[in-house]
């Protein structure tokens, strides 16, 4: 009788151990399952001005609150401005730059000097590439993200000039290209374009709504050294059409785009327009080039700096490099987890500042999607 106790409570005890492992291998239904929600950190990059301009050095984590859709946010990371900067050195050699290269190796190998040791740089200029006999202009990354000075230099005595501006679709392989990855941890939020352009692009195959989308995501802040070339391409605009400088079809097309959809019934052959006419498509077409540069530079948080002509640019790069080297960097985790695609503004407050202290900043991004 003892003897099958014995066997019958050994039974009951290996049956236990059998029901506790089983248990430990049974799969968690799914209403056992911990839900995981990615919540993206959002950098925006800070510039803070006197209100006579001056950079203000020396600010902390507790000078600034920040919103996101009027909702205020946590701050989860600060980076002080001597943080070094990723910077993509866009170079515009085409059109009345084509005699002026000399002067733009000279402002770009200057600003280049500027920057901090630990600053990285990426050299993006234009060239003319051949194809079965036909010329075209291109976009080249010269020199990926580096720190090293003489191979920068290198880069950019290296670039050439080309006959055609593919404006667009330097800002898109800024994006996908320079800034297509996502930045090592001591560059997050720490990255720019500076572009010494006068933004009338005339080639691209692609427009600039793909190329804003791109920039936008990328989260970078654009600053631009817009250089007036207006009177030089209108001076050789005039006259024979075999001989003056011609609209690109492009161009043409944007200038249409522009009146919407009571655009006017325009020839596109150049030949067929007046002088008058002339004069007209290019006066809209800088216009579309000064309002596009203007809302990359406000939506980032950078800034457009007008200069006559290239024997300016080198102060403007100056002027630049100081900002780069002033920037602060808040990062958050949004309160909303929705992954719905929307757009969301961005405020920042300072607090603790002297009245008149001015703000620069991103104004928003765009969420992820589901």
């Amino acid at each position: 009788m003892f003897r099958l106790y014995i066997v019958n409570l050994l039974l009951l005890f290996s049956l236990g151990i059998f029901v506790s492992v089983a248990g430990q291998d049974k799969k968690p239904s799914d209403a056992d399952e911990v839900i995981r929600v990615d919540t993206q950190l959002i950098d925006v990059p800070i510039t803070a001005f006197t209100p006579k301009g001056e950079a203000v050095r020396g600010l902390k984590q507790s000078n600034f609150i920040i919103y996101e859709d009027g909702k205020q946010q946590e701050i989860a990371e600060f980076s002080a401005v001597s943080e070094a900067f990723e910077v993509a050195l866009l170079l515009d050699t085409s059109g009345s730059t084509r005699g002026e290269l000399g002067l733009i190796q000279r402002a770009a190998t200057g600003f280049i000097s500027s920057l901090r040791s630990g600053d990285r740089v990426s050299v993006i200029a234009y060239k003319t590439d051949r194809e079965l006999g036909r010329a075209f202009a291109t976009s080249e990354v010269f020199t990926q993200l580096t720190d090293d000075r003489k191979m920068l230099r290198s880069a950019v005595g290296n670039i050439t000039t080309s006959n055609g501006t593919p404006y667009y679709d330097s800002l898109l392989q800024v994006a996908e290209s320079v800034f297509g990855k996502s930045p090592p941890e001591g560059f997050r939020g720490r990255r720019a374009l500076v572009a010494l352009t006068d933004g009338v692009d005339s080639t691209s195959a692609s427009d600039f709504g793909l190329a804003r989308a791109q920039l936008e995501q990328a989260g970078i802040i654009m600053f631009f050294i817009k250089v007036d070339t207006r009177p030089f391409f209108e001076e050789n605009l005039m006259g024979d059409c075999q001989a003056a400088i011609r609209f690109s079809p492009a161009q043409l097309r944007r200038y249409y785009r522009s009146f919407g959809p009571k655009n006017p019934n325009l020839t596109t052959n150049f030949c067929d327009l007046g002088e008058f006419e002339r004069l007209a498509v290019s006066k809209r077409l800088y216009q579309i080039a000064d309002e596009e540069m203007s809302e990359l530079a406000r939506m980032s948080g950078g800034k457009v700096f007008p200069v006559d002509d290239l024997n300016e640019a080198r102060t403007a790069f100056q002027t630049v490099a100081e900002e780069i080297g002033t920037k602060y960097t808040l990062s958050y985790y949004s309160t909303n987890e929705k992954r719905d695609g929307a757009y969301r503004k961005i405020r920042v407050e300072a607090k603790g500042l002297p009245p008149g202290t001015v703000i620069r900043t991103r104004e928003g991004y765009r969420a992820p999607g589901k």
